[in-house]
């Protein structure tokens, strides 16, 4: 796996509260981060990191290039302002954030951008995100899937969304699983609640060591420091075969993120 299996998301965290969050994610050992262009917080992401001291070649980060930047015109400068944000002279991976079918989104030109922006020495890696099986088809087609550092997706024990992750598995493409704990909602599952009381862990624990198991990347966010580390801690959980078999059972189709205008026709 190219990308970290384990970072920090820092979706919704904004000033000094992503701040803090980053630089206390760097302090107790995380070494990925994960932010975007709508998140409106790389510029304090960049800050947290500088201030960290922590060497940038130690760090594997993420950002995504926004719908309305999804466009000859926009995507490498939008590109070049986040670096600029993030204080950096590369990322390590950029991301499509939405495919955006309502919008007409050129997805061939995009992802032709976006080699363009890894030739350009703007971004190490390059990837997709909430693309569907089609679309991902249409990006492999375009770029090829040796080019597609990942699939970030909706991923928890009740969307384990298996179409999907089949194909891209079969293309040797990463899965990274955002949303894992689908809102907090998988808490307070009874069969997660006795997984959990087996490991001596937490029903949150369990749900990252599923899919770290299943092989996905995460990237749980938290502002405090004692979760951050139990989030990471989930490394070093063995779920048994039987527990894996019982979350699998868990499978609703519960997505929680579903934009109208940016989401596409789901598999």
């Amino acid at each position: 796996m190219i990308l970290p299996a384990f970072g920090l998301g820092t979706f919704r965290l904004k000033d000094q509260v992503v701040v803090d969050a980053v630089k206390t994610a760097l302090e107790v050992g995380y070494r990925a981060i994960d932010t975007a262009q709508i998140y409106d917080n790389e510029a304090e992401v960049g800050q947290a990191i500088q201030a960290s001291g922590v060497a940038r070649d130690q760090l594997f980060l993420t950002t995504k290039i926004w719908v309305s930047n999804l466009n000859e015109q926009d995507l490498i400068p939008s590109l070049k302002d986040s670096l600029v944000k993030l204080k950096t002279d590369a990322v390590n991976l950029t991301l499509v954030h939405w495919p955006a079918p309502q919008k007409n989104i050129d997805l061939v030109a995009v992802m032709q951008l976006l080699m363009q922006a890894k030739q350009q020495g703007l971004t190490q890696h390059i990837g997709i995100s909430n693309f569907n099986i089609a679309q991902t088809q249409l990006a492999i087609d375009t770029v090829g899937a040796e080019h597609i550092t990942t699939n970030q997706i909706e991923l928890s024990p009740y969307l384990q969304n298996a179409k999907l992750v089949d194909m891209l598995k079969q293309h040797e493409i990463d899965v990274t699983s955002y949303m894992t704990l689908a809102y907090g909602k998988v808490l307070q599952d009874p069969v997660l609640k006795a997984i959990a009381a087996q490991h001596q862990a937490s029903t949150v624990q369990i749900a990252l060591a599923w899919a770290l198991q299943r092989g996905f990347a995460v990237i749980p966010s938290s502002t405090q420091r004692e979760h951050l580390i139990q989030n990471l801690q989930a490394q070093q959980i063995q779920l048994s075969a039987d527990d894996m078999q019982q979350i699998v059972a868990l499978e609703r189709n519960g997505r929680e993120v579903n934009p109208a205008e940016l989401a596409p026709e789901w598999d």
